[in-house]
């Protein structure tokens, strides 16, 4: 009963303090997650058992998000400059290796490992997106940054995905399970998202009279999209995505769509923050392992990325100099990290539940930390305003 009462005013604490921070430049971001860590303390979520409600709304939130990234997913510009998505599999496959490599060095169990190599891979395009929507960013490493979070969350998922299904076959071993976590779920979510697109371009034309008409029809089958693929232990995060490029590349969102999913989104996105604040583990940030894993997993995400981008920036079309600022731009973690481990440790997969504990500073971090840092980049590259920062939902 606690929860119920508490939540609610602490998701309005959040909202109001964000207001209050956002003239000054901090971004809303970080203050929902601060929120967050607030409510870790005095009014902490349940166990992923008895919070599955929360832990639903987190992913439909987090589907919200990437629904309208993958619709700003342009397949040509990627087809046409190659070495976009070249910098975007080899800077995930670099923290993979760099992340799995330091982990093993500081003598962490290879089945926890892995597993923590994969989700450091995920970058944060809750964030991402939510910052560039409020600075009106727009230009070249804006776009980059965006494309290469899109294509590092599919990495992210797919890594999840293998190391999760190799970890039940060989130390479960059970195989039907790991066919069910592996390749069934990648290609039914896939599946479901295309399929709910060619559904949705049939039935959601223009014109309408207002924004707000097909916002709410597009929610309304995000809800259910998010809601079917959990049931079927699919990937809501993945079909979500894929609903939003296939519908891009079919050209069928032609009416109007709120920004952000206007109201729905932003109480979503403020929820969705002060719930990755709230999983906090303070008694992992006691450990000076855990804090020696923040270190590995923060300096894989900024070395990395920054000097793939660096190195392929010539090749791709742009400057040293916005090559490095992707790369900076690109640190933050947290959402989907979270929520691919929570998936994990419901699905079964032991090692979650330890790599969770084991990344608490690493998250905490790049929770607080990540948007500053990508907000200063996206003012460095001069891609960004300053002064009358957007309100979501405009």
């Amino acid at each position: 009963m606690q929860l119920w009462v508490t939540w609610p005013a602490l998701l309005w604490l959040a909202w109001w303090l964000g207001e209050r921070a956002q003239p000054w430049g901090v971004p809303r971001v970080s203050v929902y997650v601060a929120v967050g860590l607030l409510a870790s303390v005095v009014a902490p979520a349940p166990a992923l058992v008895d919070g599955a409600v929360l832990a639903l709304l987190a992913q439909l939130a987090l589907a919200l998000v990437l629904f309208e990234l993958g619709h700003r997913i342009r397949l040509a510009w990627l087809r046409a400059n190659p070495w976009v998505t070249a910098a975007a599999l080899l800077q995930g496959l670099g923290i993979f290796a760099v992340v799995a490599w330091g982990a093993a060095w500081l003598g962490v169990m290879q089945e926890e490992r892995w597993l923590l190599a994969a989700v450091a891979v995920a970058a944060s395009p809750a964030a991402l997106l939510r910052l560039v929507n409020d600075a009106r960013a727009g230009g070249q490493v804006t776009e980059r940054v965006l494309h290469q979070a899109a294509l590092l969350s599919v990495l992210a998922v797919l890594l999840v995905k293998g190391v999760s299904a190799y970890w039940l076959a060989s130390t479960a071993g059970d195989w039907q399970r790991a066919l069910l976590t592996g390749v069934y779920a990648l290609v039914a979510s896939v599946g479901l998202g295309v399929a709910l697109a060619v559904v949705l371009g049939l039935l959601v034309r223009g014109p309408f009279a207002s924004p707000v008409v097909p916002t709410v029809g597009y929610a309304l089958a995000l809800i259910w999209l998010t809601v079917v693929a959990d049931a079927l232990q699919l990937s809501p995060l993945l079909a979500a995505l894929s609903l939003g490029m296939a519908l891009r590349q079919r050209q069928t969102l032609a009416a109007a769509v709120q920004r952000d999913f206007g109201a729905l989104g932003w109480v979503l996105g403020v929820f969705l923050f002060v719930y990755v604040g709230s999983r906090m583990t303070w008694e992992a940030l006691t450990q000076p392992q855990v804090w020696a894993m923040a270190a590995l997993v923060l300096g894989a995400r900024l070395l990395v990325p920054v000097g793939v981008n660096a190195a392929l920036a010539w090749p791709a079309a742009t400057t040293l100099r916005k090559g490095v600022l992707t790369g900076v731009a690109l640190v933050p973690m947290s959402a989907l990290t979270l929520l691919l481990l929570e998936r994990s440790v419901a699905q079964g997969v032991a090692p979650a539940a330890q790599v969770l504990q084991q990344l608490a500073a690493a998250l905490l971090w790049a929770e607080l930390l990540g948007p500053w840092v990508t907000l200063w980049a996206l003012r460095a590259a001069r891609e960004a305003a300053v002064g009358n920062p957007a309100r979501w939902g405009d």
